[in-house]
């Protein structure tokens, strides 16, 4: 009777280890999400303040080259991102968990500093024809490290779940990032 009991629990145990591991914080990346809206939604706010000052100027060159250079930083910010979401999901598949930790660190960092040119550029941009925010109620939600300490949170607490992982669950468990729904939609879209 005793070692029935003691099965019964133990496959508890097993179940809820399981289940705890599916649902928790790190096996969703809604921080990616997060962060691609937010990168996103900073295209259509600078090229409304670039119309409003070309407007305002009679000089529609403004928008239309500013819209163009903006195209140029948001391509690299774009297939900066989706390297990031791969290389910190192979930084975990393929290293220790020290060494993941190191990869993931060089990685964020990467990432954060290509974020930081890209909100300098906004600001070049913006300044450059009217500070954005400043003479009108626009106001932009892009600030670089905190949306990088969000990502390399997740990723850290991603690579702690998945040390718990086997197999073929903990190498689907870090394809979600790499999937279509965390790339940033091309510009041609979100300038529209």
């Amino acid at each position: 009777m005793k070692r029935y009991n003691l099965l019964i629990v133990l496959l508890l145990l097993a179940f809820n280890v399981a289940t705890a591991q599916k649902n928790s914080p790190a096996a969703d990346f809604s921080a990616i999400g997060e962060a691609k809206t937010k990168i996103e939604n900073t295209v259509p706010l600078v090229l409304e303040h670039l119309k409003v000052i070309a407007d305002k100027e009679g000089d529609n060159s403004i928008y239309t080259n500013g819209k163009t250079a903006l195209g140029k930083e948001y391509a690299i910010l774009q297939s900066e991102f989706w390297l990031y979401n791969g290389n910190m999901s192979n930084c975990i598949l393929n290293n220790s968990s020290k060494k993941a930790k190191k990869c993931m660190q060089y990685h964020t960092q990467y990432l954060r500093n290509t974020f930081i040119n890209y909100n300098n550029y906004i600001s070049y941009i913006t300044k450059k024809n009217g500070y954005i925010g400043v003479d009108s109620d626009i106001k932009k939600d892009f600030t670089p490290s905190e949306i990088t300490k969000k990502l390399g949170d997740a990723y850290y607490v991603a690579s702690e779940a998945s040390q718990r992982m086997k197999g073929t669950q903990r190498k689907e468990f870090l394809e979600q990032p790499k999937s279509d729904d965390y790339k940033l939609r091309p510009y041609t879209e979100v300038a529209q």
